[in-house]
């Protein structure tokens, strides 16, 4: 008996294959607690072979109007979808499901100042106060700074009151492209 999540699972799985040849699921190295890499999963939402931008400060270049992603990666993004895979970087103990933000390994380079690395004291999350406060509207030196405000002032109470800000903010889809 398949539940509810298998179902969606599979359903994005299936249209990710049958609208954009390649893979189903993406990895990619990012910078976990301690500074340790951990390769992270994700439905492909991007066309295969696609490359990274990066700007100078080190943060990943997302636009809404980015001609490299699909067309089913456009709606799973939107909803925070391709993300779901994640959940098996929690059960492997490389995420929780709250916390700062895995960082690709440009933006772990560019970590210049001692306070930055304040944000590895933490597993990375599935969502985080920078998730919930605007993604990618947000700019990435103001991410950093939202990590290191969630791992300096950690409590179960703030995550509680993340997970419970994570629905509508994925809902809303603000920031999300």
């Amino acid at each position: 008996r398949k539940s509810f999540l298998d179902s969606v699972d599979a359903g994005i799985a299936d249209a990710a294959w049958l609208t954009s040849p390649g893979p189903v699921f993406f990895t990619q190295q990012r910078s976990g607690r301690g500074g340790r890499f951990f390769k992270l999963y994700k439905f492909r939402s991007m066309k295969v072979d696609s490359t990274v931008l990066v700007r100078d400060d080190g943060a990943i270049v997302k636009a809404p109007d980015d001609d490299r992603i699909t067309r089913v990666g456009r709606i799973i993004r939107r909803f925070s979808l391709d993300e779901a895979p994640q959940l098996l970087n929690v059960v492997l103990g490389d995420m929780s499901l709250v916390g700062p933000r895995p960082l690709v390994l440009a933006e772990h380079a560019a970590l210049s100042e001692a306070w930055q690395s304040r944000r590895a004291d933490l597993r990375p999350g599935l969502t985080g106060l920078w998730q919930v406060s605007g993604r990618s509207h947000i700019p990435f030196q103001d991410m950093i700074k939202f990590d290191y405000q969630y791992v300096a002032g950690w409590s179960l109470a703030r995550d509680i009151e993340i997970l419970l800000a994570t629905l509508p903010a994925v809902i809303s889809g603000r920031g999300a492209y």
